[in-house]
């Protein structure tokens, strides 16, 4: 435990001895998120840097067990796992947006595998180098805060957070021997966006096509779940979700489809199915400007928790909504520039035959 971490702990225990706090809070003060979920086969991305090596945090699948952090990782008194992030902090190389995110590690803690190898990733049926096919990812969560300003509101990701993803893995031999995969790209991100003026926001889903990263066509295509997507900046009203509202998703790849099923207290259950070995959309349309195949040759992975799409990067393009941000959490935090996420459930477990 931090010395920080010790102090906290120090502090309540204090405040319970006059009256202030519970006993139940105290014990709760040191619990971690592995105490009540699963993180056997995760590990974690933070925004930060604490170690000052110049690289974003990452905490393996063994040090998690034992690990939460009072800011942007940890458990609040409902038990519920929470992810948080602010627009502006230390972000993976390949991105602008922050996080507070886990990677699934099939592996678990067997390091005689690779991160990017075979056996800590899965793979479609199509795939003859997979060793894991599939998999099923449960999770039930609230989203409690996004971003409540954007220097650019008209780019679509302003005032959004992912919450769920499967992300295909980059291959640089693929890429240079140009197989038409291999390029990182996602097939499957989960968004919740609310407009700041809006009294709901929107549930959709993401899926990116697997084109090159200076392909034109490579672009995220958005399906609705529960409210609008990305681009209607119309209130959703009662069709949408309030911060703190409650909802579920089930996201299951067999063979060589994914099953979505998105649930929610009063509202309509909403299912997609798409073959990730082609170029079908989950309407049926064949989709002439993706990738034929596909994922089929990709290495994939799940992703949860927090990832901030709310950029403090002002640039061309739609990603970089110039959103504002000191670096400061508590600044951000009180000015209403950050993330936050609360998961009750998050599972991992073996595909089904829907």
């Amino acid at each position: 435990m931090s010395n920080k971490n010790k102090l906290v702990v120090a502090t309540i225990a204090a405040l319970s001895i006059i009256g202030y706090v519970s006993a139940a809070e105290v014990a709760h003060s040191t619990m971690h998120p592995a105490d009540k979920f699963d993180l056997t086969n995760w590990k974690i991305t933070l925004p930060l840097d604490a170690d000052a090596n110049g690289k974003i945090d990452e905490i393996k699948v063994k040090d998690i067990q034992t690990y939460s952090h009072p800011d942007f990782f940890y458990l609040n008194t409902d038990n519920e796992m929470v992810f948080a992030a602010s627009n502006k902090a230390k972000t993976t190389s390949g991105s602008s947006n922050t996080r507070s995110e886990l990677r699934q590690m099939s592996r678990g803690m067997n390091t005689s595998f690779g991160t990017k190898s075979p056996e800590n990733n899965f793979a479609l049926s199509e795939n003859k180098e997979g060793v894991v096919f599939g998999g099923k990812m449960n999770a039930t969560l609230k989203v409690n805060h996004v971003s409540e300003n954007a220097g650019h509101p008209e780019k679509y990701p302003a005032y959004s957070v992912v919450v769920g993803q499967i992300h295909a893995g980059k291959d640089k031999a693929k890429i240079k021997a140009d197989t038409g995969f291999g390029f990182g790209n996602e097939p499957l991100k989960i968004y919740y966006k609310k407009w700041p003026n809006h009294q709901t926001g929107s549930v959709f889903w993401n899926y990116e096509r697997n084109l090159e990263k200076a392909n034109p066509d490579r672009t995220d295509i958005a399906f609705p779940v529960w409210g609008n997507t990305w681009e209607n900046t119309a209130n959703p009203g009662d069709n949408g979700l309030t911060l703190g509202e409650e909802f579920s998703y089930e996201v299951n790849v067999h063979g060589n489809m994914m099953y979505l099923t998105f649930s929610a207290p009063n509202k309509k259950t909403v299912k997609y199915e798409i073959n990730l070995a082609g170029n079908i959309d989950p309407y049926g349309n064949v989709d002439v400007k993706d990738n034929p195949r596909g994922f089929a040759e990709d290495f994939m992975y799940f992703k949860a928790g927090a990832y901030n799409q709310c950029s403090t990067k002002d640039n061309d393009g739609i990603w970089y909504t110039a959103c504002p941000g000191t670096g400061d959490w508590e600044t951000d935090k009180a000015n209403g520039n950050y993330v936050n996420v609360s998961f009750s459930e998050l599972t991992l477990s073996k595909s089904t035959q829907p």
